[in-house]
Formats: C-alpha cells, sequence, structure tokens
C-alpha cells in the first residue's frame, strides 16, 4: 500500500518551506516515525518522519524547491523491503609506466593544458556520490567531474564543497597565471575577483532562515524609531546567591539555576510597570499586552532563533529555568518548531556569552523593546565612597521612541537593574 507523505502544518504566518535535504533516497528502507527529508522554513529547519514502515518509493519534490503546506512529497511503500544498493563497480586499474625525465629536459611550454586535480593516495579510491552532502553533489553534477580526482581534505577524507571549487578553478588559475607570465602587458582590470582569488572564494546561497533574519531586522530599522539606553549591574548580590543556592536550587527542581531566569523575572516586574514596554504599534492603535510572553534569543549554526517563554508571569524561577535550558538543547539539535517562535511579546538576548562587552540589540518586530545583556567583567567601582573592585555587567534597552518615551525606557531599564542588584525585590514584588 502506498502512503502519501505530505508538507506538513510549519506553524503560524509560516505558508511554505524548501526542500533542505532527502535524508533517505527512492528504494530506501524506512522506519516507522524514521526522519526521510529535511525542510527549511523562514523560521527553523524541521525534519519529516515517514509515518509507517516500508520503503521509500518515489521523490516529488527535489532538493531546493520551495513547497507550501499540504504539497506532495513523495511516496513510501508501506511493508515493502527497502532496495539494498548494487555494488559500485570499479573501473580496472590502469597500469602507467614509469618515464624517466632527463635531467636536461626542457621546461614545460606555458600554454600547455594544466594536468587534472589528482586525488591523494588516502583519497584515490573511488567516492559514493551518495556520501556527498547536496551542495558539493550538485556541483559535481554540474561540472560533470568525477570525486575520485578531487582532493578531498574533508575530516575522514571526505570532499567539501571548497575541494570542489578548488578544482573547477585550478585549470583557470594556471592558464591565467601562464599568460600573464609571458605576456609584458599589466592585467587589464577586471570587476570580477582574480581566478586565483575566485578559487578561494566560497559562494553559498543564503538558507531561507538567513534570508528571513535579514529582511526582518533591516525592517526594523527602517520602520521604527530605534533608540537605546544603557545602564551597569552589580552583579554581586546575585552571583553570591547563585554560589549559596545553585546545588539545593538543581537538588531540588533538577535544573541549573542560572542568571537568564532571574533577568526574564525581574523584566516581567518591570513591563507590569511599563506596560509601552511590553506593547505594539498596530496602524494608528497601540496594542497593550496584559501577558508576558518573553522571548530568549539562542545562536544556532543555521542562525539567530528566538524561541518564546509563553506565559512566563505564570511562572516559577523554576519554571523558567526549565523553560530555557529545554529551548537551549532543542536549538543545539534542530528541534525547535515554528510556533515554539510565535507570539512573543519582548526579548532578552545574552550576547555575554559570546564575550560581548556592549552592544545595541535590534528590535524583533512587532515588539517594542529588546534587553542585551552582555559579559561580566570585574571592574573598579565607588561604593559608599571608596573604591571596590566589583563584577559588572552592562545592560542595553532597544526601544521603539513612537510608542515608549525615554523617561520610561531610563525608569525600565532602572528597575530592572534594582532587582538584580537586590534579587530579594523580586521575592518581595517591590
Amino acid at each position: 500500500m502506498s502512503i502519501e507523505i505530505h508538507v506538513p502544518t510549519l506553524g503560524e504566518s509560516v505558508s511554505d518551506a524548501t526542500i533542505a535535504r532527502w535524508i533517505k533516497k527512492a528504494g530506501d528502507a524506512v522506519a516507522a516515525d524514521e526522519p526521510i527529508v529535511e525542510l527549511e522554513t523562514d523560521k527553523v529547519t524541521l525534519e519529516v518522519p515517514s509515518p509507517v514502515a516500508g520503503k521509500l518509493g518515489e521523490i516529488i519534490a527535489a532538493e531546493g524547491e520551495t513547497v507550501e503546506v499540504g504539497a506532495l512529497l513523495a511516496r513510501v511503500e508501506e511493508g515493502a523491503a527497502g532496495a539494498k544498493p548494487a555494488p559500485k563497480q570499479q573501473a580496472p586499474k590502469q597500469e602507467v609506466p614509469k618515464q624517466e625525465v632527463p635531467k636536461s629536459a626542457p621546461a614545460k611550454a606555458a600554454d600547455d593544458t594544466p594536468a587534472p586535480v589528482v586525488a591523494a593516495a588516502s583519497a584515490s579510491a573511488a567516492i559514493d556520490n551518495s556520501d556527498l552532502s547536496p551542495a558539493v553533489r550538485r556541483l559535481v553534477d554540474e561540472h560533470k567531474l568525477n570525486p575520485a580526482n578531487i582532493v578531498a581534505t574533508g575530516v575522514g577524507g571526505r570532499l567539501t564543497k571548497a575541494d570542489v571549487l578548488a578544482a573547477i578553478n585550478k585549470p583557470q588559475a594556471a592558464l591565467a597565471q601562464s599568460v600573464m607570465a609571458t605576456a609584458n602587458a599589466p592585467t587589464p582590470a577586471r570587476a570580477t575577483p582574480r581566478a586565483v582569488d575566485a578559487a578561494r572564494e566560497e559562494r553559498v546561497r543564503m538558507s531561507k532562515l538567513r534570508q528571513v533574519i535579514a529582511a526582518r531586522l533591516k525592517a526594523a530599522q527602517n520602520s521604527a524609531a530605534m533608540l537605546t539606553t544603557f545602564n551597569e549591574v552589580n552583579m554581586s548580590s546575585l552571583m553570591k546567591l547563585r554560589a549559596d543556592y545553585k546545588d539545593a536550587f538543581e537538588a531540588a527542581h533538577e535544573v541549573r539555576l542560572g542568571f537568564m531566569g532571574v533577568f526574564v523575572q525581574a523584566a516581567i516586574q518591570a513591563l507590569r510597570e511599563f506596560p509601552a514596554v511590553n506593547a505594539e504599534i498596530d496602524g494608528t492603535d497601540i496594542i497593550y499586552k496584559n501577558y508576558y510572553n518573553i522571548g530568549v534569543a539562542v545562536g544556532t549554526p543555521q542562525g539567530l532563533v528566538v524561541p518564546v517563554i509563553k506565559d512566563a508571569g505564570e511562572m516559577s524561577l523554576a519554571d523558567t529555568e526549565r523553560a530555557i535550558s529545554d529551548f537551549g538543547l532543542r536549538a543545539r539539535d534542530g528541534k525547535i518548531a515554528p510556533d515554539d517562535m510565535a507570539g512573543g511579546t519582548f526579548t532578552i538576548s545574552n550576547g555575554g556569552v559570546y564575550g560581548s562587552m556592549m552592544s545595541t540589540p535590534i528590535l524583533n518586530p512587532p515588539q517594542s523593546g529588546i534587553l542585551g545583556m552582555h559579559k561580566i567583567e570585574k571592574r573598579a567601582v565607588v561604593i559608599d565612597d571608596q573604591i571596590v573592585i566589583c563584577p559588572m555587567m552592562y545592560l542595553a534597552l532597544s526601544y521603539d521612541h513612537r510608542i515608549i518615551d525615554g523617561r520610561e525606557a531610563v525608569s525600565f531599564l532602572a528597575r530592572i537593574k534594582e532587582m538584580a542588584e537586590d534579587p530579594r525585590r523580586l521575592l518581595m514584588g517591590v
């Protein structure tokens, strides 16, 4: 029985996806719930599993193709045994007689065609095209290359895209160098890079996620009257609190106690006091949100994603830390779903984990505010007329000046500073 595989529902406001890669090939055996294809949307990358065990039959949508929700991707033959790949037939090795070259042999003419790139001894065996990444396989097919004749420099002897590009451009680069060596006139200026430079460049199409990130961030700069205000926080009390209770907290709640959870709770308290920071502009209206969905920016190899802690205002500190930990693990494994990133009202970004001392975060439309945390650094500060060394962190609040006045923005950030420097305020609600 043939089972059709369709593009699943992709989440709020997401209507199409791009086929990133087929994990299985036609004829491969598949198990129930085993991923067969990877889709890339403007928000996240997700895998589509097979609903039944059997054999992957006809593949309808090719890699790189854009498909809408509900579109047919492939068919699976339920219960059928997967075809085993036929053994690869290697071309018979030809013995090439060694030729002794006399020491007085003349130099090779400058206009001789360069020899093809030959693989190193460790990579001389034929490379199975099925083991190549989609980008590498596409280049090899387009230029009709033999992977066995290309030097592989990747981990485990794998062929990389840079290897293929170098093989494509090496003959042209050698020819260009030969022509320049014999010509007296200088090389005319060109708009394109030199061949030797082009061989060291790699052109990669932006992923759909990266395209949307670029468009949204630029749109935020173009549409919002964006401004950033700064403050600094003495992290001594918060670090002492964490040191005193981190073991007991982890034993009681089975999750580590971090700083992000405290700042999420502090931001919620401040948002209650300054509701404009939690609002958004819709045409000529202002929408005030009486709920707190806090986005936590997470960096992944695919790009920045902002999963949202829904109804964070109803959560305890332990619940908040669990949500943050879960998002971090799923983002690392590429398991963030589109619905996880929908509905945010305010965002927190921690550039300090990458060593950032100070930055001006860009708004996440249609939100009106974003809080930036930074690296904790020991600095000399004055406390009670005494110079002391304290762990300090800069905070930045970028906000839309169309809806948030400077007084509100500065007061909002000062409120977070108060609660971070004296975490007892969070417990007391003051």
